[in-house]
Parts: C-alpha cells; structure tokens; sequence
C-alpha cells in the first residue's frame, strides 16, 4: 500500500486559521460506511445522531503552553523549544524538540524568561529530539503559563487570541503538545443535552504527541514508524465502554487519539482493559476494529496517518469521495476547521 493512495488536493483558503465563536456550530459531513451516502449537518445536531444507551468516549488530555523561546548561554542565540512529554525517572526533565538544533548539542544550556528558568542538554535522543533538565524556582506549570505559548500546528498561521480555545471544555490532565481536536466542537451545554438524550459519556486519556502529525516519509504505508505516546483508561471507562457492548448498543470514539486508546487497550474480543501504557499503534486499512463502532473526528492532512486510521474504518475510495465533496461544498480543514460522523 502507497503513501500516495491517501492523497487528495486541497486548496490553501479551506484550511480554518481561527475557531467559530460558537465551537458547535461548525459544520458536520455524515457518512455512512458501508453505503457510502453523504449528508450534511451542523455540529449541535449530533445529539440526533446518537442512540439512547450509546456511549461517547472522549479524551480529557490538556494541553499545555509547551512553545518556548530562550536564548542559548554564551552565543545570545534565539532557540525554540517545544515540549512533548516528561522522562520518567528524571526529575524536571522533558524529551523536547529543539530548533535550531545543529546549534544544540548535549551540555548546551538556555536561558528562558531573562533567567526566570534554564534547562540543560542532557541527551539527544530518537530523530533529533532532545533531553532538557530545567532549573527554576517555584511551580514548574506556573512558569510554562508565564513562558509558553500554545503550539499551534505550522499550517495555522494566525495568532490565538484566546488560549482556552485549542482545548477542548472538558480538558483536565495537562500533558499535550497538540489538542484532540474533534472534541473542539462540544460545549457544556451540548454535552448536558447528549447526557439528558441517555448517551453515556466515558473519559480516557491519551497525551497527545508530535508523532501523531509527523509526514508518512516511507513510500509504502507498512514501513512507517509511529512514535509512542501515554494513554490511561479508567476502571470506570473500561467497565462502562463493556457494558455498552454486552447490551448491544455502540461506542462512538470523539477523535482518533480516543479510538487509538480503546483499540490499543482491548483483548481481541473487543473487551477493554482499564490501565495505562504508551501505545505506538498504527491503524491503516486491513485493520480489524476491536472496540469502535462510530466515530467523530475533523479532516486531516494528505497522506496522513490519521486519514489513513478514517480509511481502515471507511474504506479508501469511500473516505477520499468524502474528502472530495468537503473540498467542493467548501468545508473547513484541519484543527479549527469542520468534522466528520463516520457511522
């Protein structure tokens, strides 16, 4: 299987710069999996789609202000750190991506803030990416809230005015360098109407890493090396998500990182295991499906892994007509932009 097989052509102007001020309003394309047929919808309708006895799972990672600028001691050199996630067992010490990073190698230190904190190079690690050991006083989050920036992906341009607003409402476990972003689209009250329709509504999390997004480089799909990131589900979740199923009713995933926690957490009969682990799965078509039985998720990139995850549920052929007809009805793309009911 190609690379190539999962690209489509998308025109610059779709790809959404800013979120709506009313995150449910954004469209919603519904597509049948196994017939194929397309309708159109909005966002708040989704309460219509879901069954009484169904359960929505979503993914309460937070994302955090991981986008740093400092200054390398000695030279004044301006370095852009971006942090992915902690290195268990070595206190104050995150796995980093660190540009320019030729002018970064192990013992270099930076300075962040006119001082407020400095971290050190202490390894260089899978890829390029590096080990930092930050020194500070007082509480690590509060200065990152202070320092940091939200780490907007590259193809988002425009300047966030509000930071809230690439987390999803639900958002509580901080640990993300990028939002799942289908839960963009709910707010409080549309998650109150879900629950007052009987949908249940389960929450895991995955912290969401720069793996995810990196560019499929090898020709063939098969080849392709995923990076690993942390996912936990809760005894409650796990108990909930099986019940669901013994009673015959769906799991309907908010967003691949959602889907790829249940698939990576279930035994081969479908049944869900409470725990955490770091998960590199890798779902493109001939995948079997364990757990999902709907899923909501935004359009993604050309010859991503994440269309190709929405094309081992869809099919190939049905998931780029689908893609086609967005770029034509001239939907928004990408992490502000509209979502998809795969059914």
């Amino acid at each position: 299987m190609k690379t190539s097989d999962f690209y489509y052509d998308l025109p610059k102007e779709l790809i959404a710069q800013d979120p709506l001020e009313d995150r449910s309003s954004s469209r919603l394309m519904c597509l049948n999996r196994r017939t194929g047929e397309i309708t159109h919808r909005h966002f708040h309708d989704i309460t219509q789609l879901l069954n009484p006895g169904d359960t929505l799972v979503i993914n309460n990672t937070k994302v955090i202000p991981a986008r740093l600028i400092g200054e390398k001691e000695g030279t004044g050199a301006v370095v852009e750190v971006l942090l992915l996630n902690r290195v268990k067992g070595l206190e104050s010490t995150w796995e980093a991506l660190v540009r320019p990073g030729k002018k970064c190698r192990e013992g270099a230190r930076i300075s962040f803030g006119g001082g407020m904190m400095t971290g050190e190079i202490i390894d260089i690690v899978e890829e390029g990416n590096r080990y930092i050991r930050f020194e500070y006083d007082g509480v690590f989050e509060e200065i990152l809230d202070t320092l940091g920036s939200m780490p907007l992906p590259p193809y988002i341009t425009h300047t966030l005015q509000d930071r809230s607003r690439y987390n999803t409402v639900y958002a509580k476990l901080d640990g993300s360098a990028a939002a799942p972003t289908a839960g963009l689209h709910f707010t409080g009250e549309l998650l109150d109407s879900i629950r007052s329709a009987g949908v249940n509504i389960a929450q895991l999390t995955l912290h969401v890493g720069l793996g995810t997004f990196r560019p499929v480089k090898s020709e063939s799909v098969e080849n392709h090396h995923m990076h690993t990131e942390h996912c936990m589900i809760p005894e409650e979740t796990a108990r909930l998500i099986n019940s669901t199923h013994e009673s015959g009713h769906r799991v309907v995933a908010v967003g691949t990182t959602s889907c790829r926690t249940l698939e990576s957490m279930a035994d081969d009969d479908g049944t869900v295991r409470s725990g955490e682990m770091d998960t590199g799965i890798f779902i493109y078509p001939g995948y079997r499906f364990k757990v999902m039985d709907a899923l909501i998720t935004n359009f993604h990139l050309p010859e991503s892994t994440l269309i190709m995850l929405v094309s081992a549920f869809a099919g190939r052929e049905r998931v780029l007509n689908a893609y086609e007809t967005a770029v034509k009805e001239r939907y928004r793309f990408f992490s502000f932009g509209d979502a998809m009911y795969i059914f």
